[in-house]
């Protein structure tokens, strides 16, 4: 485990979003366990793809129209309690950190895994949670049959 201070930045810089930080396996199931809507699920990490990929890559996404209904996040290395809980739920994917879920009626819609964020652009990650908020995400104001 890491000096919080070292950690505090990297968990605010999804919390300013408007990213709720779950701290316990109580809390990861109250938000995922037959939740209504989409949520996205963020598990963070203090790496550098972290840092540099996705962090920066959720911010953009979640300026678009369409977005998940809530967004929270865990943080792998520091917080293993609800980071395992909230694993729980990917269900035929690995553990990897960061990685991001988008859930829909408590099912994995879309996730990118590490090997999906390490090496790419924040913009390419931006792209391809667009695309997933797109396709699953309701547009505030439009009806959805």
């Amino acid at each position: 485990m890491y000096d919080e201070r070292f950690i505090a930045p990297m968990r605010a810089e999804l919390t300013e979003l408007g990213v709720q930080e779950l701290k316990s396996a109580a809390a990861v199931d109250a938000a995922l366990k037959e939740a209504a809507g989409t949520t996205l699920v963020v598990v963070n990490s203090m790496c550098g793809c972290a840092a540099r990929n996705a962090r920066p890559a959720i911010r953009t996404a979640l300026e678009h129209s369409a977005k998940p209904d809530k967004s929270v996040t865990v943080f792998a290395g520091q917080d293993p309690e609800p980071t395992q809980a909230a694993r729980s739920y990917f269900t035929g994917y690995r553990p990897s950190s960061p990685s991001i879920a988008l859930m829909k009626g408590g099912k994995v819609v879309f996730m990118l895994e590490r090997h999906q964020i390490e090496g790419r652009s924040a913009d390419e990650i931006s792209h391809d949670l667009v695309n997933a908020f797109d396709t699953h995400c309701a547009v505030p104001g439009s009806v959805v049959a």
